[in-house]
């Protein structure tokens, strides 16, 4: 397994766990909350694919993939985790799995034979679009609205520094490692500092 295969099932089961909590939150019965950690893991990954043309869309025919996401929903179920009580850990897994979701589809979609500045907006819609559709579901406002959350400004920010330290030479696994580690630190400082873009 290569750093890209490793970086994307950390963030399938990242993200598959950040929505089985939301379930959590919200009431849901099991089957809610795999559905929900389904939508949250793949939602981006899988609009992405629609948008490039890719058939069959990723989690297709994955049975890792698809195992990981319930073996996510049932560690919340079994052990009951509360949602207040993680809330900061919740956060910064949220944080990880952009990071790890970023790189991995702007790294995806170039593969793909997508131009670079594409592969950026297809990194942070990988990224961030899963979660906003669970946020759907559940009648949340979600966080890709929110103001004071940079949230999918972080994906960028860390997909544009990809997309540079890719053109200046640097080694495929540096590259995925830095965009995973600024994305993380863009979206942690920015929540503690209370960073946000201006109003419209």
């Amino acid at each position: 397994m290569n750093l890209l295969s490793l970086i994307t099932y950390t963030g399938i089961f990242v993200f598959a766990g950040t929505g089985a909590f939301k379930a959590r939150t919200y009431q849901m019965d099991i089957f809610g909350a795999c559905v929900l950690a389904f939508v949250t893991a793949y939602g981006g990954g899988t609009l992405r694919d629609l948008l490039i043309g890719v058939r069959p869309v990723n989690w297709v025919n994955d049975y890792l993939a698809l195992g990981l996401v319930f073996s996510a929903t049932l560690i919340t179920f079994i052990f009951k985790l509360n949602y207040e009580r993680f809330k900061r850990t919740i956060f910064i897994t949220d944080a990880i799995g952009l990071g790890l979701f970023t790189a991995a589809g702007i790294e995806k979609s170039i593969l793909l034979g997508i131009n670079e500045m594409y592969a950026v907006v297809m990194g942070v819609i990988t990224a961030s679009f899963g979660g906003l559709l669970a946020d759907v579901l559940c009648n949340a406002v979600p966080n890709l609205f929110k103001r004071g959350e940079l949230y999918a400004t972080a994906c960028a920010i860390g997909g544009v520094v990809y997309v540079l330290l890719r053109k200046a030479g640097f080694e495929q696994n540096i590259n995925l490692v830095l965009c995973v580690v600024i994305v993380v630190l863009t979206r942690i400082i920015s929540k503690w500092k209370r960073v946000e873009l201006p109003e419209i």
